[in-house]
Order: structure tokens, then C-alpha cells, then sequence
């Protein structure tokens, strides 16, 4: 009887002392790492976020860039990181739904490595051509694109990115030969639209709405089912000539497998008010994206739906790393 009065007490000690560690997380800084390069759609929703999230927890939050491997890098260190709420990530859609379809082999699997903690963000591609170009329509585009077969060129920010594979979906449904152009991260790619040394980028608003409002690049449509609340006046690619089109972008924070519940809780909590903060609405507003927010589990089951659906576009579309 002592022995089983010890057994009890021994589990309910290390019990209690479990929930004590998840009580006072995070009592260090933590580290998010992000996929793609400094200046990238990811890495301005990580930092907007990281801001937020350091004052709904209550410490400092590290965004740390690792890009390259289409994506795999950054979330390989995800993955195999400790599952105990100091290394965190952000899983942008290219990440998690579209370069999983184009590779042969990962280091991880997507739905069983990870841990969706919430959707932070929903948004849009802008397809917007260099100034030099003379078109200004979606339909002048496809025009051009026609009568000069392989001539010109649409950058993407990344091999396995929303906007390699929303050039190929866009060139599947228009019947246009466009060259892809990977670059390594959307700073260089838009900087090189500008220049003119590229024809064609679809890129997050996030990263190119600066230039879009100030003209410095040609704004002819935005790639989701509807207009960015950002840029009303901006025609979505279905309405300006390429009907069904629809690949929209999104974003959310993910972390290893394993994590326990109490801390995925606290996470997604401080998570979604950092999302509903208005200062996170304000910065978001201007950029043209949307907030999100929500459970674990609606992001998870977001992750596999859009798995699917792009599954079946890089299919259709030939869509691979260059």
C-alpha cells in the first residue's frame, strides 16, 4: 500500500511539475524562423507579427531568416527542433501546400512533422509588369505575350513559390509562353521589374504594394477570388480576362510535432490577439493583405486542402524547380 501512496505521488509530482513548466512559458526568448530572405512576403508578416506576439507573451521574440532548398532549410530546422514552444516558424502557402508537390523528396513530412498553430494572414499575388513594358491590361498582356512566344520573362521570388507556380497556372489558362526567372527572395526580383530587366512578377502584395502605389512597377491585377480590400480599384486576374483564375497566398505560424497542448494554447492565443490587435490591422491595412487568425485546427485543415489543390495545378500546369 506504501509503495502504490509513493507510485501516486511520484506521478502527481512530476505531473504537477510538467504544467508548472508550461505554466510560466515562455520564461526565455524564441526563435522564428522564417523560410525566405529578409524583405520577403514572409519575412514582413514574421516581423509584424514578432512585434505583436512580444508584447501578448511577454518576451522577445527572435525572427531569424533561413531561405534556400525551396523552402526546406528554414522548416527542416523547424521540424527537428524541440517541441517545446522556443523554436516556432512561419509557413508560408509556398511552403507548406505548393513546393511539397514539387519535390521529390523532403526532409519532413508536412502533415505529420509540424504542428499548425493558427493562420495569421490571407492575401493576394499582384501580377504587375516593369514600367517598360507597354501594356496595361491583364488582357493586353496576354496580347503581347502571344504575338511574342518566349520573349518575355516572369520572375518569381523563389523556385516552389506562389509565384512560379501562379505564372505557370496563369500561362496554363492563357495559352502564353513566358520564361521563368527564379531569383532568391521578392527584393531582387521586384528591384529588377523595376529596372526592366524582367517583364513579368507575381508577387505578395506585402512585399509589392510600396512600389505598385507609387508607379514604379505596373499593377494589372490581383490573383485571388476577390479584390484586395488595399486595392479596390485593382481588378481581380478572373475579372480582367482570365476567368477561374484563383491563387491566393496566405500565411500562418507552425511549430515541431509534439508540442504539448498547454503551450500550443498559449501560442495560438497570444497568437490571435496579436492578429486582432489594431496595430497589427493598421500595418496589414495598408499593405492590402487581410487578417486571419483561428484554431490550430482550421489551419491544419487549411494546410491540407491547399495541398491538394495545388497538387493538382503543378500537375496540370508542368510546374518544376528550374
Amino acid at each position: 500500500m506504501r509503495l502504490f501512496t509513493r507510485t501516486c505521488l511520484l506521478v502527481a509530482a512530476l505531473w504537477w511539475g510538467g504544467m508548472s513548466a508550461h505554466a510560466d512559458y515562455p520564461d526565455k526568448p524564441i526563435r522564428m524562423i522564417v523560410p525566405q530572405a529578409p524583405g520577403s512576403a514572409t519575412d514582413t508578416a514574421a516581423r509584424i507579427l514578432a512585434s505583436e506576439l512580444s508584447l501578448q507573451l511577454n518576451q522577445t521574440i527572435v525572427v531569424e531568416n533561413r531561405p534556400g532548398g525551396g523552402f526546406t532549410i528554414g522548416l527542416d530546422l523547424v521540424a527537428k527542433a524541440a517541441p517545446d514552444g522556443y523554436t516556432i516558424g512561419m509557413g508560408p502557402v509556398g511552403s507548406l501546400a505548393i513546393s511539397p508537390n514539387m519535390m521529390a523528396k523532403l526532409p519532413y513530412d508536412i502533415e505529420k512533422d509540424f504542428q499548425p498553430v493558427a493562420l495569421v494572414t490571407r492575401g493576394h499575388m499582384l501580377l504587375a509588369v516593369s514600367p517598360n513594358l507597354p501594356v496595361n491590361s491583364v488582357a493586353e498582356l496576354i496580347a503581347y505575350a502571344k504575338k511574342n512566344p518566349d520573349k518575355l520573362t516572369n520572375a518569381s521570388s523563389s523556385n516552389g513559390s506562389p509565384g512560379h507556380v501562379g505564372g505557370e497556372l496563369f500561362k496554363l489558362m492563357t495559352g502564353t509562353q513566358i520564361v521563368h526567372v527564379p531569383y532568391k527572395g521578392g527584393a531582387l526580383a521586384i528591384n529588377d521589374l523595376m529596372s526592366g530587366q524582367v517583364d513579368v512578377l507575381f508577387e505578395s502584395l506585402n512585399s509589392i504594394a510600396p512600389h505598385a502605389r507609387s508607379g514604379k512597377v505596373k499593377a494589372l491585377g490581383v490573383s485571388g477570388a476577390r479584390r484586395s480590400p488595399g486595392f479596390p480599384s485593382i481588378p481581380t486576374i478572373a475579372e480582367a480576362g482570365v476567368p477561374g483564375f484563383d491563387a491566393p497566398t496566405w500565411t500562418g505560424v507552425i511549430a515541431p510535432a509534439g508540442l504539448p497542448k498547454p503551450v500550443l494554447d498559449k501560442l495560438n492565443a497570444a497568437t490571435n490577439r496579436a492578429i486582432a490587435s489594431s496595430s497589427f490591422k493598421e500595418r496589414f491595412g495598408v499593405i492590402g493583405d487581410e487578417p486571419a487568425g483561428g484554431t490550430p485546427e482550421e489551419f491544419g485543415d487549411l494546410i491540407k486542402r491547399e495541398l491538394a489543390k495545388w497538387r493538382d495545378v503543378v500537375k496540370r500546369s508542368g510546374a518544376k524547380f528550374d
